[in-house]
């Protein structure tokens, strides 16, 4: 099928231009002002921004919180609804077994025939004792090319000690494989929360009091040393704090090949959501905690300047009344996570673009370009070009909405940016050059989504010798 995009303003990382669009068998095959070619589709966008679909780096639809889970791929349309065409999920090695194994079991059983947009994987280290560092050179070759390690949860089965992530840098830098860490001091968030307990500080608010940003920072520095160590790219997921970005930004500026992410809540949501009464704060319950509005001006000049360098959405849907009273009687038991896969480019334009704290071409740059380039999917997904798929949003700069969970496809009992204003919505949104999105409304099929495989040597290789 071929198809004619006519007539919008279409933005790319670099530079927005007036144009129109040439998709045929779900690639872009032409880009030019006032195209004449046949198509048995035409749209027109005048009045619209044309977007890449975005990427969503960071997403979960399997993690699991003392044997409570989240929602998973079902839900996944509403990453369409919210401009977002691929994602990439974490998969948590299951201990006795492979990572490729165990991504590939988790593909066939959770994804395939199920997800409503495309997506890729990570691979999470929890069973180094498996032969996991070999298999490290053979994750590229099946399309998985990064791996995260989480220094944080003492005690849980997904934790890594310095040496495992020491040994995994090791074996990824040889292969083009990128290291991901949750950068959070475990043994320190362990005293704080001991420490709060036994005064009897058990609401919500005191898993932010028992995570402060020191000790992120500390952690944060510590994978930043044992990647210069290892001589090794690094990238450090949900940045939320000042000194956590500072340390990326003096090992960028030593030249070392240091990258970070932030989220949308961390851009728009401070730490006194977790002090709502009646255990409303604990919707607000996420690791890296929420912090002050400092930190929160600091990300965004952060993005700006472009010391981090993707937005991701870090979802993770916990239903609040069931899943999310666990922790009633001890904020340790809350399940951490928040939702925001649906709402992270409408978030991002309103309080980013619309406030002139960054520009559209650095939304994009954002929200879909550097996040596909950073994970081997750069030739194929994250920017309007020609040979691209055709991975499209029709953004309508002009439609007005209040944020609502009533309306919200994520399938959970809450939305984190309830009653925020939105300005502007996806109207249409193409994955392959197929409509799923139509009047901001999701018309797609289930299964439509397909795995993209990643390459090795993403974007945190470029300048690294081989």
């Amino acid at each position: 099928m071929s198809l004619l995009i006519k007539n919008g303003v279409i933005v790319t990382a670099m530079e927005e231009y007036k144009g129109d669009i040439l998709v045929e068998e779900g690639k872009i095959v032409a880009i030019g002002k006032d195209l004449e070619a046949k198509a048995e589709e035409i749209i027109d966008a005048k009045g619209m921004y044309v977007l890449p679909g975005g990427v969503d780096q960071h997403v979960h639809f399997s993690f699991e919180f003392n044997g409570s889970k989240v929602r998973g791929f079902e839900t996944s349309n509403a990453a369409a609804v919210g401009g977002t065409t691929t994602v990439i999920e974490f998969v948590n090695q299951i201990k006795g077994k492979g990572l490729i194994d165990t991504i590939d079991d988790y593909r066939k059983e959770n994804a395939e025939g199920i997800a409503m947009v495309d997506y890729s994987f990570h691979g999470i280290i929890t069973d180094p004792s498996t032969g996991v560092y070999d298999e490290i050179a053979k994750l590229p070759e099946a399309g998985y090319p990064t791996v995260k390690l989480f220094m944080a949860y003492k005690g849980m089965f997904f934790h890594c000690d310095d040496d495992v992530i020491a040994k995994s840098m090791q074996k990824a830098r040889e292969a083009g494989v990128t290291i991901m860490v949750h950068a959070e001091n475990a043994d320190l968030i362990d005293v704080l929360q001991r420490e709060c307990v036994e005064k009897g500080q058990v609401e919500p608010y005191y898993h932010a009091v028992s995570r402060p940003p020191m000790v992120e920072v500390e952690a944060t520095e510590r994978a930043i040393n044992i990647a210069r160590l290892m001589d090794a790219p690094l990238y450090v997921v949900h940045v939320s704090t000042k000194g956590a970005v500072d340390a990326i930004k003096r090992a960028q500026d030593e030249g070392l090949p240091i990258y970070g992410e932030t989220c949308t809540h961390y851009l728009t949501l401070d730490k006194e959501n977790l002090a709502k009464p009646n255990f409303q704060g604990a919707k607000y319950v996420c690791s890296p905690a929420l912090r002050e509005q400092d930190d929160m001006d600091y990300l965004w000049e952060s993005i700006k300047n472009g010391w981090l360098n993707a937005i991701s959405s870090d979802h993770c849907g916990f239903n609040w009344a069931e899943q999310k009273h666990m922790g009633k009687d001890d904020f340790r038991n809350i399940p951490n996570g928040a939702p925001g896969l649906e709402n992270r480019l409408g978030v991002l334009w309103t309080t980013g673009v619309e406030t002139g704290k960054i520009t559209r071409s650095q939304l994009v740059n954002l929200f879909a370009t550097k996040p596909a380039k950073i994970n081997g999917l750069g030739d194929r997904k994250g920017h309007i070009g020609v040979g691209y798929d055709a991975d499209i949003v029709l953004y309508n700069p002009n439609h007005k909405s209040v944020i609502s969970n009533e309306t919200s496809l994520q399938g959970v009992d809450y939305n984190s940016y309830e009653g925020m204003e939105q300005i502007g919505r996806p109207e249409k949104v193409f994955l392959r050059g197929q409509l799923i999105v139509d009047e901001g409304k999701y018309i797609g099929q289930q299964g439509q989504g397909e795995f993209v495989p990643g390459k090795a040597f993403g974007l945190c290789y470029d300048g690294v010798e081989r």
